[in-house]
């Protein structure tokens, strides 16, 4: 037997064994609230801490059960603009995951009331200028522009990050190590009088150790 024969026959075998590999893979449904730690980077249990940590207090807050006003009558809910969370990071972080799960919870939570963000706005006005102007609207029922709710407070914030890194060495066996720390601010501003009413941060540190051979 030649050479070259005894090395196509590994190559062969090898390539005979990929369509059953592709047909051990599979896929399924998990836990959506489990605990994700595949690794260091942002994840779906560090957005939902964070949420339920802000939510949390924002409910509880006393400064925030004050804020009556005219026109809301016997409704003691705050009226609320969610304002948008900044990444200050150094990944590409869709903050509004981040600001969708709070506004849901706090609607949920029958404390709050929330006017439309800025692509419910655009949404608004083209809905408004179609009832007004394209004749197909009857005019008793046509919505106008003016009746749009005030709102008390105005929601934003940011989260930050510091990354570390320190690499292979003696004193570590081999090891390299990863660190990173995430800080999430939110804050409340009275519309009226522009005062920071409230205010929270939250913290993160997530580490990753990678022995000798990995990468």
């Amino acid at each position: 037997m030649s050479t070259n024969q005894t090395r196509i026959r590994p190559a062969l075998f090898l390539l005979a064994l990929l369509p059953l590999a592709g047909a051990c893979s599979s896929v399924g449904y998990g836990d959506a609230q489990a605990e994700e730690t595949l690794t260091i980077d942002w994840g779906s249990t560090d957005k939902q801490t964070f949420a339920k940590h802000m939510v949390q207090s924002l409910i509880d807050s006393p400064a925030l059960s004050y804020l009556v006003g005219p026109g809301k009558g016997d409704d003691p809910r705050v009226i609320a603009y969610m304002g948008k969370v900044s990444n200050e990071t150094s990944e590409h972080i869709n903050t509004t995951m981040i600001t969708d799960s709070i506004r849901t919870e706090l609607l949920q939570s029958g404390k709050f009331r929330f006017a439309a963000d800025d692509a419910g706005q655009d949404q608004l006005a083209d809905q408004v200028r179609f009832q007004q102007g394209s004749g197909r609207v009857d005019p008793d029922m046509a919505k106008a522009f003016g009746r749009q709710l005030g709102v008390d407070v105005i929601v934003y914030g940011a989260l930050r990050s510091i990354e570390k890194e320190k690499g292979r060495s003696l004193e570590t066996l081999g090891s390299k190590r990863a660190d990173t720390y995430y800080q999430f601010v939110l804050n409340a501003v009275n519309v009226e009088t522009a005062e920071l009413i409230w205010s929270n941060e939250e913290e993160i540190r997530k580490t990753s150790v990678t022995g000798l051979f990995g990468r």
